[in-house]
């Protein structure tokens, strides 16, 4: 009878759900300029992770190795770490030398390195506005070329390109981001999903893309939007499906990163601003739909 219960318990371990951990993390130049105010307001309301995409005015791309120290130290003291390397990279059009976006690639790698990061954000190209439709299937080529090289630069290192679908590039739609993924087929290029982006294609996020891209999301943007104007909301007051989302990933055992991308007070093409107010509105949204799903952060 004892062998019988070993090996039940035994089949149980093996064929049960990883625990899902949702860990927040925020953009914190959503809530200020200033390092230190950032990472304040962040964790006042219990987030301890941050997406490095911009301090001191400064693009994350451009910051230089001793203001990296600065930050380094200013998470150390307050144990927080850096969830992703939040770059630009890829957000230039098909048709801008690739060379230049290469060499951002290799100081993104270091930044990561640097920080403590096993995540850098990519993009897959702006297509030319005036070709219409016929430009996705004119540079898919170029597309997969260039991604390609990013994905063969960032395996050394041993760092994971997460594609974030964006309005306008290449991979703009759930069945673009799928084919980048099936096309590329690297380990570390993987799929961040902001169902507000979907929404402003006109995707549904959770009806439409998350049946396509779930096996290879890894990393959660909590940003929101209405599909009549495309304006950003706070989580769940839109049309990005974020409820059903959440919902959908705790249930099949996601552990990884919510990040925190609100856009409440302005949307830029590089960057987004909510300030302190509006950033606790964001945050106290996203944590009342993780009550409602019964969701541990």
């Amino acid at each position: 009878m004892s062998e019988e219960i070993g090996l039940f318990e035994e089949f149980v371990t093996q064929n049960q759900k990883p625990r899902p951990i949702f860990t927040l993390s925020a953009f914190g130049d959503e809530i200020a300029t200033d390092l230190d105010e950032q990472l304040d307001i962040m964790l006042q309301y219990g987030v301890k992770y941050l997406d490095l995409r911009g301090v001191w005015g400064k693009n994350v791309l451009d910051l230089t190795n001793d203001e990296l120290k600065k930050i380094d130290i200013a998470l150390r003291a307050r144990q927080m770490g850096v969830s992703c390397v939040a770059s630009p990279i890829g957000k230039i059009s098909i048709n801008a030398p690739f060379e230049p976006e290469l060499a951002r690639l290799e100081r993104a790698l270091e930044i990561a390195d640097w920080v403590g990061s096993s995540y850098i954000r990519i993009f897959s190209f702006y297509m030319p506005p005036e070709e219409g439709s016929a430009a996705f299937s004119k540079y898919r080529t170029e597309v997969m070329r260039r991604l390609t090289k990013f994905a063969e630069a960032s395996q050394p290192w041993g760092m994971i390109l997460l594609h974030e679908n964006e309005k306008g590039i290449y991979g703009d739609t759930a069945e673009r981001c799928l084919d980048i993924i099936k096309e590329i087929g690297s380990g570390n290029l993987r799929v961040l999903f902001d169902p507000a982006n979907f929404v402003q294609v006109g995707d549904k996020p959770f009806t439409t893309a998350y049946p396509l891209l779930d096996p290879h999301l890894t990393y959660l943007h909590i940003k929101d939007a209405y599909a009549d104007t495309g304006k950003e909301t706070v989580a769940g007051a839109g049309d990005g499906e974020v409820e059903q989302l959440l919902r959908a990933l705790w249930e099949r055992g996601y552990q990884g990163y919510l990040g925190l991308e609100p856009h409440l007070s302005d949307s830029g093409q590089f960057s987004g601003y909510s300030g302190p107010q509006k950033f606790a509105e964001a945050v106290n949204a996203l944590k009342q739909l993780l009550a409602r799903i019964g969701a541990e952060v």
